[in-house]
Parts: structure tokens; C-alpha cells; sequence
């Protein structure tokens, strides 16, 4: 009797072990999340057409659009609604941010 009381005391102290072992590893692996989105501002001078990935945009002196934060992804510019030369990537520092145009204008 007393030997089936310690090796069910035994098997329930390493059971309790390893689950503390697979708590710590999700832990450990947590993930930084961003957000899903970023703004682009237009701090120029003059009127801006863009592609954003998803769609054109035209931007005046002064707007912004909300932009999807795709790492990755590259922002065009746009004529007469035909995707242009590349402006930007966009980069995890970008999302839940705003963002000048300006800054990202190579």
C-alpha cells in the first residue's frame, strides 16, 4: 500500500514538472504583434497619385491615407491609375505609425 501511495506522489510530481516545462516555453515564445495598419502623410508641396497595394490614392498637400501594414510590401507611385516606380517597402518599424512621405521618398 504505502509503495502505491509514493509512486502515485512520484508520477504526479513529474507530471506537474513537465507541465511547468511547457508553460515557460510558451512564454518564451511570445511574439511582438503590430499593428495592422499604418498612416502615410503627404508633407510635400505638391498633389501625390499612389499605389498602395491595394489600391490608387491620390493624396493633396497636407492628406493622409491609412495604409495596410503588409511587411514587405512595396508603395508605388501612380499615373493616370498605372502603378509606377517603387517609393517605399514597408518594414515592421512602420506599423500603428505615421509615416512622411517625404522620409520614405528615395
Amino acid at each position: 500500500m504505502k509503495i502505491t501511495i509514493i509512486t502515485i506522489s512520484l508520477l504526479s510530481v513529474l507530471s506537474f514538472s513537465t507541465l511547468s516545462e511547457v508553460a515557460t516555453t510558451e512564454i518564451e515564445n511570445t511574439v511582438e504583434v503590430y499593428g495592422s495598419s499604418f498612416s502615410l502623410v503627404n508633407d510635400t508641396k505638391n498633389k501625390v497619385s499612389i499605389y498602395t497595394g491595394s489600391g490608387y490614392v491620390t493624396l493633396n498637400k497636407g492628406s493622409k491615407t491609412s495604409i495596410s501594414c503588409k511587411v514587405g510590401k512595396t508603395v508605388h507611385w501612380a499615373n493616370s491609375g498605372k502603378k509606377g516606380d517603387v517609393i517605399f517597402k514597408i518594414t515592421s518599424d512602420m506599423c500603428g505609425e505615421t509615416v512622411k512621405l517625404s522620409k520614405v521618398m528615395d
